[in-house]
């Protein structure tokens, strides 16, 4: 992990440049499976060496794709003994009436945030069961408010050494997408409780 700095990360994918936006992917898609992987140095040298859209996209698709990955392993998983017989512990179960009760603010709440526990996210709501569109909905919107706020920043970080107050910006862009997310969350749950009735 000692590795993984942020001129060693550059020079990686500099040296890989001619593999396009793969080597970028790859290392965000990683980070849903090797949870100490610096998701913040990742996405920034994504957007440093790739420019800002492309590395926002590559730092997105990785994200999103490993997150995916994961939740759906643990969904399809959920139904192994051993996991029913951890499931069924009181305090678990308090845990899991939480989570289906609140799914889809839990996971874009937590995907919005670059650091984190990204692999407890996504095994809690594969273990909940929620709705796979609801799930990639909430990991699709968050990880790119939080790779577009980390990009950002990651692509001229010398600018806001320079003009601090440019993260005013970044403070009202997630204020806004929390706005936007309570009214997505209001029309899915509207509609998955019609569903299952």
């Amino acid at each position: 992990m000692s590795y993984l700095t942020e001129e060693n990360l550059r020079s990686l994918l500099h040296q890989y440049r001619s593999l396009g936006l793969l080597p970028g992917v790859f290392l965000t898609f990683m980070k849903s499976f090797v949870p100490p992987l610096p998701t913040m140095i990742i996405v920034g040298v994504n957007a440093a060496v790739y420019g800002f859209w492309l590395g926002f996209l590559s730092s997105w698709i990785g994200l999103v794709s490993g997150c995916a990955v994961t939740f759906l392993l643990v969904r399809k998983a959920a139904g192994h003994p051993y996991l029913e017989k951890w499931a069924s512990k009181p305090k678990v179960q308090k845990g899991m009436v939480w989570v289906r009760r609140n799914a889809f603010s839990y996971v874009f709440l937590l995907s919005i945030s670059p650091v984190g526990p990204f692999v407890v996210v996504n095994v809690a709501a594969g273990l909940s069961r929620m709705s796979v569109r609801s799930y990639l909905l909430a990991v699709a919107l968050g990880k790119g408010i939080m790779v577009l706020m980390v990009s950002y920043i990651g692509y001229d970080l010398a600018r806001f050494a320079r003009e601090p107050y440019r993260l005013l910006y970044v403070v009202l862009f997630i204020g806004l997408c929390l706005i936007i997310m309570r009214r997505l969350e209001a029309r899915f749950t509207r509609s998955e409780a019609n569903a299952a009735e």
